[in-house]
């Protein structure tokens, strides 16, 4: 299966700005590059394939590689407490995939509903884990090229409303932060409060209302 990979030398750049503060076009650069790998996660452990040969490239080392592997271990930690929120996306919002606008406009919808009580780690990484559950529905409905709507989705919501927070916190590299490295049996401190902090999202993202289309 082809995968869902960005370009060697754009990976490069990414990785670079992570050693200086990032501008705003290079923190959506990366949070788009680390959706692609998210995504791609998604849609391999959900056995569809998305055939894409553009982005069948190796996948980069260094932060950004260290980044995606935490953002990975975070949402794996969220989907296992929560597993049905993150499936059947597009049926739980009751809309069609065949529409650019309406996957846009829903995806967009549920990340402001995600993030109406302020900005932290757990809350961005149930966006990354709603856009990569929405992302698999898409394949799977024989619409491959929403995959890119949705990418570019999450990277216009992160430019105007996650932006100024990353720039806070120095960049996406902060993630890293979110983990301790302890006796795997335990669960981390982020997992207690994300599902804390939001728990009340994770219920109420059934009832996010979206015109029927």
């Amino acid at each position: 299966m082809e995968m869902l990979r960005r370009s060697s030398v754009f990976a490069a750049e990414v990785m670079e700005v992570f050693d200086r503060s990032p501008t705003d076009k290079e923190l959506v650069s990366q949070a788009k590059a680390l959706c692609r790998d998210y995504i791609n996660s998604r849609l391999i452990r959900a056995g569809v394939s998305w055939s894409k040969p553009e982005y069948n490239v190796p996948v980069p080392g260094g932060k950004l590689a260290e980044v995606s592997s935490i953002l990975l271990r975070l949402g794996d930690e969220l989907e296992y407490i929560r597993p049905n929120v993150y499936r059947n996306i597009a049926r739980q919002l009751n809309i069609s995939l065949h529409s650019e606008t309406v996957v846009s406009d829903a995806f967009l919808a549920v990340a402001a509903q995600i993030f109406t009580a302020g900005i932290t780690w757990g809350k961005v990484v149930s966006l990354y884990a709603v856009a990569a559950g929405l992302a698999v529905d898409c394949v799977r409905h024989a619409q491959p090229a929403m995959v890119h709507t949705i990418v570019d989705c999450l990277g216009e919501f992160v430019r105007k409303t996650l932006v100024t927070w990353l720039k806070r916190r120095g960049g996406w590299a902060d993630i890293t932060k979110c983990v301790v490295n302890t006796d795997p049996s335990l669960r981390s401190h982020w997992l207690v409060a994300a599902v804390c902090s939001f728990g009340h999202f994770l219920k109420a993202i059934f009832f996010v209302l979206l015109p029927e289309r």
